[in-house]
C-alpha cells in the first residue's frame, strides 16, 4: 500500500495578524519543499482591537527566533504584567489579575490554602501582596525575570501589548524573507472539487487562480472559506456572553508614565479595556446592544478617555460563540473565522497562536486522515470551552446593582463545566486544571478572589502548620517582594533604554 504523499502547498487566505502569524510559523516548512501562499487585499480592512496578550505569545516569537527588543521597538510594544479590574465586582472595587505565581507552597499545601486560613484570621494581608508581579504593577515598574529560581525574579511573567497592525507588517517582512509569497487581490470564488468537497483553489478577482492543498482561513468574521463555501456551522455562546458589539478608538497617551498592564473598567451595559502602547492608547468599549445604543455606548467610550481621540470610533458586531468544526475537509479556520471570543482575557491572539501549534503538530499528508482532523477539533473545542468559561467567570460572579446586564448575567445558568470548578472552590478553596487548561492555578485564584468567590474553608492540611510561623513567613515574604518591586527601573525608563520605539535593537 503506497502512503499518501506529503502536503506540497499550502495557501493563508487573509492577512491580518491571523494571517501572518500562520505565514511566519509554517515559513519552516518552505526549507522542506512546501510552497506557502498568502492571498489578501489591500482594499478589505483588519479588526487591528486585540494589542493585548498573555505570556504564552513569547514562546511563539521565540519558535520564529524574534529578537525581544526589536519586536517591541518595531511594534510600539509595552510590558504586560496583568490585567486590572475596576468595578467588576461591584462598584468602587478594584482587584487584579497578575501574572506570575502567589507566594511559595508549604510543606506541600498551596499558597492560596495557607493565605485563606490566615486572612480569615486577621494575620495576612490582601493575596496580591505576595505576587511581584501585582507590586511591579502597583507601583509602575518592570524589569525581565531570571531564570534562578533562587531569586525572587523567577516568579514573575509577562506579556505584551503592541500595535497589532505593526505585529502583522512585522510578521509580513519576516514571512517573505524566508519564502512565504505574498499574492494581492479579493477571492471571488471558492471551486470545490466535484468528489469529495475539497477546496481545489481561490479564485480572485480578474480570474487569478491560486491552487493548493491544504487552505488556511484568516478572513475574520467573513469566514469566507470554512462557512460560506464549506459551511462548517456555528454554535452561539450568547447566551452566556451577551456582549456583541465593541466601539475602538486610539487615543494619545495621557503624559510620560506607560502603565506595564492592562485596565478593564466595567460600565452598566459592558466594559471598557485601555491598552497603553508607547505611542498611544488602544481603547474600546464592549457593550450589549439590547442594554444601550450605539450613540450612547459612544459616549461612554469617549467620556471615560484619558487623552485626545486619534481618530473617530469605529463599531464592531460579533457574536460570542465557535465554528463547529474548525478543521472541516481540507480548510482550518485560524482567528476569527473559527470563533470569537471577547478580549476581556486577552486570549484573541493566543487562540489563533495555539491553533498554529497543534496544525504543526498534526500536519497532515494528502490523504487527510480524519484522526488527524478530529484531534485538532477536539482540543480546539476543548480550549475555546476553557476559555469561554473563564471569561463567563468574570460576568457572573459580581454584585454590581446598575443595569440589567449584571442582573441577568448573575442569575443565568452556567456552563456545567465551570459550576463544577465554582462549587470545588466554594467548599474548600480546591481547584483543579484539565486537559492541558490555558490558564493557570495563579490565574483562576486571582479572578476568584477578585469577584468575590471566597472559599467557605480551606484544606485542613493548613492546619497542620505552626500559624504564627506561617504569619512571621508571610510578612516576610510580601517585604522581599515589594523590595524587588521597587528596585525595579520604571517601565517606561526601561522600554526608552532597551526597546525605544521606531528603533531596531
Amino acid at each position: 500500500m503506497t502512503a499518501p504523499a506529503p502536503i506540497r502547498r499550502i495557501v493563508i487566505v487573509g492577512g491580518g495578524t491571523a494571517g501572518w502569524m500562520a505565514a511566519a510559523a509554517l515559513a519552516r516548512l518552505i526549507p522542506a519543499g512546501v510552497s506557502v501562499t498568502l492571498v489578501e487585499s489591500e482594499e478589505i480592512g483588519t479588526v487591528g482591537v486585540g494589542e493585548a496578550t498573555i505570556p504564552p505569545i513569547r514562546n511563539f516569537n521565540a519558535l520564529l527566533g524574534l529578537d525581544e527588543r526589536d519586536f517591541l521597538s518595531r511594534t510600539q510594544g509595552t510590558i504586560k504584567l496583568g490585567i486590572a479590574f475596576v468595578d467588576w465586582t461591584r462598584e468602587g472595587h478594584r482587584y487584579v489579575h497578575p501574572f506570575g505565581e502567589f507566594g511559595f507552597d508549604v510543606e506541600g499545601v498551596k499558597f492560596h490554602q495557607i493565605w485563606r486560613k490566615l486572612h480569615a484570621e486577621g494575620r495576612a494581608r490582601e493575596i496580591d501582596a505576595y505576587n511581584v508581579c501585582a507590586l511591579a504593577m502597583a507601583a509602575g515598574r518592570y524589569q525581565p525575570p531570571v531564570a534562578d529560581p533562587g531569586s525572587i525574579l523567577s516568579r514573575m511573567a509577562y506579556a505584551y501589548q503592541f500595535d497589532a497592525s505593526l505585529y502583522a507588517k512585522y510578521l509580513r517582512a519576516h514571512a517573505e524573507r524566508r519564502g512565504v509569497v505574498r499574492v494581492e487581490g479579493k477571492v471571488a470564488q471558492v471551486p470545490l472539487r466535484a468528489g469529495d468537497g475539497f477546496i481545489e483553489a481561490v479564485v480572485l478577482e480578474g480570474d487569478r487562480r491560486v491552487e493548493g492543498e491544504l487552505f488556511l482561513d484568516c478572513t475574520g468574521f467573513r469566514a469566507l472559506l470554512i462557512e460560506q463555501a464549506l459551511g462548517a456551522g456555528w454554535e452561539s455562546w450568547a447566551h452566556w456572553l451577551q456582549c456583541d458589539r465593541a466601539v475602538a478608538v486610539p487615543s494619545a497617551s495621557p503624559g510620560p508614565e506607560i502603565t506595564p498592564f492592562t485596565r478593564s473598567t466595567a460600565h452598566r451595559a459592558g466594559w471598557q479595556w485601555r491598552i497603553p502602547l508607547q505611542h498611544r492608547v488602544g481603547n474600546g468599549h464592549v457593550y450589549c446592544s439590547a442594554d444601550i445604543s450605539d450613540d450612547a455606548a459612544c459616549e461612554t467610550l469617549l467620556a471615560n478617555l484619558d487623552g485626545a481621540p486619534l481618530r473617530d470610533p469605529f463599531l464592531l458586531r460579533f457574536e460570542a460563540g465557535r465554528r463547529k468544526r474548525a478543521w472541516h475537509r481540507n480548510c482550518v479556520a485560524l482567528g476569527l473565522s473559527s470563533g470569537f471570543l471577547e478580549p476581556l482575557e486577552s486570549t484573541s491572539i493566543h487562540l489563533i497562536q495555539s491553533g498554529i501549534h497543534r496544525l504543526m503538530a498534526l500536519l497532515p499528508d494528502s490523504g487527510f486522515s480524519p484522526v488527524e482532523r478530529d484531534e485538532y477539533n477536539r482540543l480546539t473545542d476543548a480550549q475555546m470551552e476553557q476559555v469561554r468559561d473563564f471569561v463567563i467567570l468574570h460576568y457572573h460572579a459580581n454584585e454590581r446593582q446598575d443595569g440589567d446586564l449584571w442582573r441577568r448575567v448573575r442569575e443565568m445558568a452556567i456552563p456545567e463545566t465551570l459550576r463544577r470548578k465554582l462549587d470545588l472552590f466554594r467548599g474548600r478553596g480546591r481547584f483543579f486544571r484539565h486537559e492541558d487548561e490555558l490558564f493557570a492555578e495563579s490565574s483562576w485564584i486571582a479572578v476568584l478572589l477578585g469577584q468575590g468567590v471566597i472559599p467557605a474553608g480551606w484544606d485542613p492540611l493548613a492546619d497542620g502548620l505552626d500559624e504564627n510561623k506561617l504569619a512571621t513567613s508571610f510578612e516576610r515574604i510580601h517585604e522581599m517582594f515589594a523590595r524587588a518591586a521597587r528596585a525595579m527601573p520604571r517601565h517606561e525608563e526601561w522600554l526608552a533604554r532597551n526597546a525605544p520605539a521606531g528603533t531596531t535593537a
